[in-house]
């Protein structure tokens, strides 16, 4: 059995949407995840869109087809990166959420962004994705991935919604090898805070989706890029130590958690990856490339 079930994802978002977008550095562009200051990045505008802009680059080098691709967030947050990227290319776009406050902010943005002709937002469940939405050319999941609860599930979802050819980016935490007992301590305090399913190794990840149809076709470890120990990071270490003995992960787990993960990305017991997949078609084989 899954830590946390959908619908205890769900309340975690519906509790704190609104905080992480009025206060996170990331409000002003939407964007809940977290900034990655990789070549080119010379804003922290670029680097909340880092990611993104890597999709968007990858999109445009793979071509249209002679059709608008469709492209699907799985996890789409406030809608953010939709916009962004329907700004950029021309494309449809089709986000999926379990909140339903973010499934409303989600559809404000698009609206004051001018592209609600092009975008849509729907409440729903990317490991049983709402029958409305269309075959997909390419699909993404930006910090997203690891909150579920059936990772191979994700990926038969996946492979149901996207076109043989079609590209796959997952971009999440990924465990990194370690026998130490603090690594343990520290990943499950991380994985309760943030309510983390999901925490593989690049190993079992490629693997589930080679059984779903998928070729791996690159990762690329972006951990050297993001930021750590920021002085906000360093209040937030201070307050866990002064406070960490009270049952306070109800209330400030996103800090709790966030305070574990920065320990387990600076030693090395969590990676951040942007790993790509294509989704092979019928007699295809799926070795991993």
């Amino acid at each position: 059995m899954p830590a946390f079930d959908t619908d205890r994802v769900r309340r975690y978002y519906d509790r704190r949407t609104a905080r992480f977008v009025a206060r996170g550095q990331g409000g002003r562009v939407g964007a809940i995840h977290r900034a990655v200051w990789g070549p080119g990045a010379a804003t922290r505008d670029d680097a909340f869109r880092y990611v993104e802009s890597r999709i968007a680059e990858r999109m445009t080098a793979e071509g249209s087809g002679g059709g608008t691709p469709h492209v699907v967030d799985l996890g789409c947050g406030v809608g953010a990166s939709l916009c962004y990227l329907a700004k950029r290319l021309p494309i449809r776009g089709t986000g999926i959420t379990l909140s339903p406050v973010q499934a409303r902010l989600a559809r404000q943005r698009i609206a004051a962004a001018g592209v609600a002709d092009r975008v849509v937002c729907l409440e729903g469940d990317y490991g049983d994705l709402p029958a409305a939405v269309a075959l997909a050319d390419a699909a993404y999941a930006i910090e997203s991935f690891a909150h579920a609860p059936a990772p191979a599930r994700f990926f038969a979802e996946a492979a149901r919604l996207l076109r043989p050819g079609g590209l796959l980016a997952v971009c999440d935490d990924f465990a990194r090898p370690s026998p130490e007992p603090a690594a343990q301590r520290a990943i499950a305090r991380f994985r309760r805070g943030w309510r983390i399913n999901t925490l593989l190794d690049r190993t079992a990840l490629r693997s589930l989706a080679q059984a779903a149809g998928f070729r791996h076709l690159s990762t690329t470890d972006l951990t050297p890029h993001l930021e750590l120990g920021r002085p906000r990071d360093r209040l937030v270490a201070l307050f866990v130590r002064l406070f960490g003995w009270l049952p306070i992960e109800d209330r400030f787990g996103h800090l709790t958690g966030g305070d574990a993960l920065q320990q387990c990305l600076r030693r090395g017991w969590i990676g951040y990856d942007l790993a790509w997949f294509r989704r092979v078609g019928t007699g295809e084989g799926a070795a991993d490339g």
